[in-house]
C-alpha cells in the first residue's frame, strides 16, 4: 500500500474514532500505536517511549500546572468578583460601558487562567445576570461574553499556545509574546464595536446613573481591589520580559502570588485549595496525555513521509501559491471547529500542517497566532461552534439558541477582520517577541 494511502487511512480512522465519542488522546494514541506496529513491528515500541521521554524532558511544560493553579485560585477565591464590581462602577455611566468593562474583565481573566472555558464560566455566572438586570440587550451581552471568553487562548499565559509550542517545537515565551498585541488589538476592536453600536442604538447598552453616584472613596477602594490580578500578572511577567527570571520561574512566582493574595484577603479556605489543586491536576494530566499521543502520531507521520507527499501535491502537482495553501488550511480549521475543540484540532492536523507551513517558508511563531485566532472564530461559528453550546448550557432560560447564534455574528466578523490584519501584517504578532528576544 502506498504511504500516502496509509496516512489517509490513519487520518480517517482517527476522525471516525473521535466521531464515536472516544477521548481525544485515546483516539489519536490508539491509531498511532496500531499503525506503528503494523508498519514496523516490535521496533515501533520505541515511538511512544521516545515521545514520553521528549515530553518529560521538556522543561517549559512545568509552566502548565503553575498557570492553571494560579487561574483557579483567583477564580475560586472570588477575586474575579472584585474585578467585575470595579468595572461596573467605573464604566457603568457610559453607554455600553458595562459591556466594555466585561471585555476588560475577560482580558484580565485570560491573563489569570489561559483557558477560554474559565472566562466563559466567570462571564456567564457573574457578568451575564448583572447585564440583563441592568437592561442590556440579551443578544448584545451574550455575544460580548462569548467573544471576550475566546481571548483566553490568545492572551498569555495561553495553555493552548503551550501545547502548540510542544508540538511545533517553538519557544513558549516567543509564542506568548506574539499573542499579546493581536489579543489586545482584538479586545480593542471588540470595545470599539460595542461603543459605536451603543452610540447608534442606546437601548442595547444603556448608561447606569446609579454607578456614577458611588462615592469617590468607594471607587478608589474598588480600584485597588480590582487591580490586584493586574499586580499579580505584573509580578509574574515583568521579571520574565526583562530577563531576570526564566519562564518556569515566572510561572511559579505567579502561582505563589495568587495563593498569597487569596490568603491575605481571607479567602483561601480548604475547599478553595482542594478544588484548585484537583482541577490543576486534572487539566495538567489531560494535556500531558494529549501531547504524548500527538507526538507519537506525528512520529508515525514523519516516518511515512506524508508531509512531503502533501507538500508535493499542493505545490508541484496543483501549483498552488503558498498563501492560497495557508488560507485553505485556515478554512479547514473553521470547518473542524464546528465539532472539535482547539486541542483536538491542533493534535489532529499539527503533524501535517506545522511541517507544511515551515516548508512553505512561513514563520511558525506567527502561524501559531493565526491558528489560535482561527480556532477562536471556529469556536463561535454556527451551527456547531464549541462556545455556542457552552453558552447555551450556562445561559438563563430566556436566552435561546437563536439568540446565541444571532449574538455572535458581528463579533465573528470583527475577529475575521483581526485575522486578516495579522495575516497581512505579520509584524503585529512578531514585533514584540523580536524586540524582547533581539531576533
Amino acid at each position: 500500500m502506498p504511504y500516502e494511502l496509509i496516512a489517509l487511512f490513519m487520518f480517517a480512522s482517527m476522525l471516525m474514532m473521535l466521531a464515536t465519542g472516544q477521548r481525544v488522546f485515546g483516539a489519536i494514541g490508539a491509531v498511532a500505536a496500531v499503525a506503528a506496529l503494523a508498519l514496523w513491528g516490535a521496533g515501533a515500541t520505541n515511538i511512544p517511549f521516545g515521545a514520553a521521554m521528549k515530553l518529560m524532558k521538556w522543561y517549559p511544560l512545568l509552566t502548565l500546572p503553575m498557570f492553571v493553579f494560579m487561574g483557579y485560585v483567583l477564580s475560586e477565591s472570588r477575586i474575579a468578583d472584585d474585578l467585575y464590581r470595579m468595572f461596573h462602577v467605573w464604566f457603568g455611566p457610559v453607554r455600553g460601558g458595562l459591556a466594555i468593562g466585561t471585555i476588560f474583565l475577560m482580558v484580565l481573566i485570560s491573563a489569570m487562567n489561559g483557558l477560554s472555558v474559565a472566562g466563559m464560566a466567570i462571564g456567564a455566572t457573574i457578568a451575564l445576570p448583572e447585564l440583563l438586570k441592568r437592561g442590556y440587550d440579551k443578544r448584545m451581552v451574550t455575544g460580548v461574553i462569548q467573544a471576550g471568553s475566546s481571548l483566553g487562548i490568545l492572551v498569555p499565559p495561553s495553555v493552548v499556545l503551550v501545547l502548540y509550542a510542544m508540538i511545533a517545537r517553538q519557544p513558549v515565551g516567543q509564542l506568548w509574546l506574539a499573542g499579546v498585541l493581536p489579543g489586545l488589538m482584538m479586545a480593542g476592536m471588540f470595545v470599539l464595536y460595542i461603543w459605536i453600536r451603543c452610540r447608534i442604538q442606546p437601548h442595547l447598552g444603556p448608561a447606569l446613573p446609579d454607578a456614577g453616584a458611588v462615592p469617590r472613596a468607594e471607587k478608589l477602594r474598588l480600584l485597588r481591589a480590582g487591580l490586584l490580578p493586574v499586580f499579580i500578572f505584573a509580578t509574574m511577567m515583568v521579571p520574565f520580559v526583562n530577563g531576570w527570571t526564566s519562564l518556569v520561574e515566572s510561572s511559579a512566582i505567579g502561582a505563589i502570588a495568587a495563593f498569597l493574595a487569596a490568603v491575605l484577603k481571607g479567602r483561601m479556605s480548604w475547599a478553595v485549595f482542594e478544588t484548585s489543586t484537583r482541577q490543576t491536576l486534572a487539566i495538567s494530566c489531560m494535556f500531558m496525555w494529549i501531547i504524548l499521543a500527538a507526538l507519537a502520531f506525528g512520529a508515525v507521520f514523519d516516518g511515512l513521509g506524508a508531509v512531503r507527499a502533501i507538500d508535493d501535491l499542493f505545490t508541484e502537482r496543483l501549483g498552488l501559491n503558498p498563501w492560497i495553501i495557508l488560507i485553505l488550511m485556515q478554512l479547514s480549521f473553521l470547518l473542524m471547529g464546528t465539532f472539535l475543540d482547539d486541542t483536538a484540532m491542533l493534535v489532529i492536523v499539527a503533524p501535517l500542517y506545522v511541517p507544511l507551513v515551515k516548508a512553505l517558508g512561513f514563520d511558525l511563531v506567527w502561524y501559531g497566532v493565526l491558528y489560535t485566532i482561527t480556532t477562536q472564530i471556529a469556536y463561535m461559528t454556527p451551527p456547531f461552534g464549541y462556545n455556542l453550546f457552552l453558552m447555551r448550557a450556562m445561559a438563563p432560560p430566556e436566552i435561546g439558541l437563536r439568540d446565541i447564534y444571532a449574538s455572535i455574528l458581528p463579533f465573528v466578523l470583527v475577529m475575521i477582520a483581526a485575522l486578516a490584519l495579522v495575516m497581512a501584517f505579520p509584524s503585529i504578532a512578531l514585533w514584540l517577541p523580536g524586540y524582547v528576544y533581539g531576533l
